[in-house]
């Protein structure tokens, strides 16, 4: 679910502040897409709003959750919205969510889960 390998690449990158930044900035911006398609879906938004998840949760390691925004941008793109399972893409990204901050604490990695 979540790329530990890609967590650690991250942080080694840009430092333990600058993680910590990016991830409070991801969950913040992610999480108020993912809320709007969760609350307020826009089929004519999908393509656009799966596309941007879709960076963000490669980009920290949430690989799950960016292979669905990647098929669900796909199938927009292609026409089949109707085929997008929104509440499964909602799903992914709260259950990936809570095993990352988890996961930051126990590896080590950043105390970032109060940011």
């Amino acid at each position: 679910m979540i790329d530990w390998m890609r967590v650690g690449e991250l942080r080694s990158e840009i430092g333990i502040d600058g993680f910590a930044e990016v991830v409070e900035l991801f969950l913040d911006e992610v999480e108020g897409v993912v809320v709007r398609l969760k609350t307020r879906p826009d089929p004519a938004k999908f393509e656009s709003d799966l596309h941007f998840l879709k960076g963000g949760a490669w980009n920290l390691g949430f690989a799950e959750f960016g292979a669905l925004c990647q098929d669900g941008e796909r199938k927009a793109a292609d026409g089949h919205r109707d085929d997008i399972d929104i509440a499964r893409v909602v799903d992914v990204y709260f259950t990936s969510r809570d095993i990352f901050l988890a996961g930051l604490t126990d590896r080590g990695l950043a105390d970032v889960s109060a940011a």
